[in-house]
């Protein structure tokens, strides 16, 4: 009897601790998983938006659209089609896709849809304060590019506020219902109407969503040749105080397919589809 009891007692131990390691390798297993998924999803929305380390340089012999088009592919996830919304802003904005500085990142569509996305991508963005300003953020290569610009010339901001920089979806939102409206919208979206880009972004498609855009007072040569000398260009065909951060110097950019174009003595650098 005794010896029963004993052999009950130690399989009941032998049970017990079983158990207590089941459960804790069971734990584990569920913390590698919750833990875990979030890596795994930040690594992928990091791979599509980080710009690579090793440039890369389109084939040459072929013409300025493909050249465009093909770094353009090697920068987001889908390539807009022909006659389709996105292909329309691709052509106004999409000069900013050549950009391929380290640490520069990229979102992986010409659209942010809302203000959660917009903010999913921007909290992926090392940005860093423009010197002399209390509220002017950019992505920090970019912000980096101007300080060194305006520390040559003095440049100042079109009108000194965070408007002038990176935007939310919301402040996107509001410029394009002070100048258009939902019409307007549709005759973009249906390629009926295009100047207008040239004025405002329809919402969830501005560079300065990106941290790479800045709006400038610009009036003489020696601004301009600091911007250029440090990466800056404008971008957006008679948008006058829109700057963009390409990375590139001026020779470089016929490489990508850029054309530039001289309207009313101002030189913009345009894509070629």
């Amino acid at each position: 009897m005794k010896r029963n009891s004993k052999l009950k007692r130690r399989f009941r131990k032998i049970t017990f601790i079983t158990i207590i390691i089941f459960l804790f390798f069971t734990l584990v297993g569920s913390n590698d998983i919750n833990y875990n998924q979030p890596l795994q999803n930040s690594a992928t929305i990091n791979n599509i938006n980080t710009t690579p380390s090793i440039p890369f340089i389109p084939n040459q012999q072929v013409d300025e659209k493909q050249r465009f088009l093909a770094t353009v592919t090697h920068q987001i996830s889908n390539l807009p089609q022909p006659n389709t919304y996105e292909y329309i802003l691709l052509r106004a904005y999409g000069a900013v896709l050549i950009n391929q500085q380290p640490g520069v990142i990229l979102p992986p569509k010409v659209i942010l849809d809302n203000e959660q996305e917009t903010q999913e991508f921007q909290s992926n963005m090392r940005v860093t304060l423009v010197e002399g300003t209390t509220e002017c953020f950019l992505q920090k290569v970019a912000a980096d590019a101007f300080n060194k610009a305006r520390n040559i010339v003095n440049i100042s901001l079109k009108s000194g506020y965070s408007g002038d920089c990176t935007r939310s979806f919301a402040t996107n939102l509001r410029f394009w219902q002070k100048y258009a409206n939902s019409r307007t919208l549709e005759q973009v979206q249906q390629g009926k109407e295009t100047k207008i880009l040239g004025v405002v972004a329809p919402p969830g498609t501005s560079q300065h969503l990106w941290g790479l855009a800045l709006d400038l007072r610009v009036s003489n040569p020696a601004q301009r040749q600091a911007l250029n000398q440090n990466g800056w260009f404008q971008t957006v065909e008679n948008d006058l105080p829109h700057w963009t951060y390409l990375g590139w110097d001026e020779g470089s950019l016929p490489k990508f397919g850029l054309k530039d174009k001289t309207v009313r003595g101002v030189t913009y650098w345009l894509t070629p589809i």
